[in-house]
């Protein structure tokens, strides 16, 4: 499977993208969260691009090849959703398909609500509703809370940088790998990650979007729904997000389907690979794009 990658101006920033499949192919967007970049995409990119699909894949704002803009406020939610809308632009399509796992699908969720006129088809991976996470915070649900434990722990300044780094990033490949599945992630792909985390800057500006989902938070609006077709896929064993908030996420959506994954943990993609995938597939195969 050939990639291309290009650096792309958008927003005012560039993002390294990697691109495959046919170029006048349906496009699909797969944007990833966090610790990851473009390469958690890895299972899915090269099946979609055999099966005609243009397949673009950003590293976002402050990840690995992307650039890294500094100040914890340059990590808001609309300047995250302007960097795809502008992703969008610039490659000149009027919609795309676009699909998300953890902070990726939130990017995704926003851009459905605020723009969905972007958007042909969404895919949730693991991350709810913005609405149904506020209000499970909000309101304190002790289980979300305990398990969102993390998100206040990186609002300390520089002290979680240095504990995941320290010691060739041991405590982030114990986090991450703590996480997971046994073998969900191989030495392989570990070094992969160390690669992508050792650029300058980039585990600042990486939990740096969790610091301004608390400093900055954006207003939503006062119409939620999401009105483009919406597949969720979810893994039960999440310890970071309750699959509760699933369910509720659902209510939301105007055309939606969720799909759990019992045995399968935060990182979907990963463990459950090949279903994830075919999911994917059967729900973009009616689409036609337009340019």
């Amino acid at each position: 499977m050939e990639y291309k990658t290009a650096f792309i101006e958008t927003n005012g920033i560039n993002l390294h993208v990697v691109m495959a499949g046919p170029e006048d192919g349906q496009p699909v967007i797969l944007l990833h969260g966090f610790p990851e970049f473009w390469y958690g995409w890895r299972k899915q990119i090269p099946v979609l691009a055999d099966a005609g699909y243009r397949v673009i894949v950003p590293d976002q704002r402050g990840y690995n090849l992307s650039d890294k803009p500094r100040g914890v406020k340059s990590y808001r939610m609309d300047m995250l959703v302007a960097d795809i809308l502008g992703l969008i632009d610039t490659l000149g399509y009027q919609k795309v398909n676009l699909a998300g796992h953890d902070w990726g699908a939130a990017v995704a969720w926003e851009v459905a609500i605020r723009h969905p006129e972007r958007l042909s088809k969404l895919g949730i991976l693991n991350a709810p509703h913005p609405a149904v996470m506020r209000n499970f915070l909000r309101r304190g649900d002790p289980e979300q809370l305990r398990r969102s434990w993390y998100i206040f722990a990186f609002q300390i300044p520089w002290l979680p940088e240095y504990y995941l780094r320290k010691n060739d990033w041991r405590n982030a490949v114990r986090v991450l790998r703590g996480s997971c599945k046994n073998h969900t992630f191989t030495n392989e792909d570990i070094a992969e990650y160390k690669i992508a985390w050792s650029q300058p800057g980039a585990m600042t500006t990486m939990i740096n979007w969790y610091r301004a989902a608390v400093r900055h938070r954006s207003k939503l609006p006062k119409d939620l729904c999401v009105k483009v077709p919406t597949l969720i896929l979810w893994g039960m064993q999440d310890v970071a997000l309750s699959h509760r908030m699933a369910r509720l996420s659902m209510d939301y959506c105007v055309n939606g389907k969720l799909v759990f994954f019992e045995d399968a943990t935060h990182w979907v993609q990963h463990e459950e690979a090949g279903d994830v995938t075919k999911y994917l597939m059967n729900f973009l195969g009616n689409y036609f794009s337009s340019r």
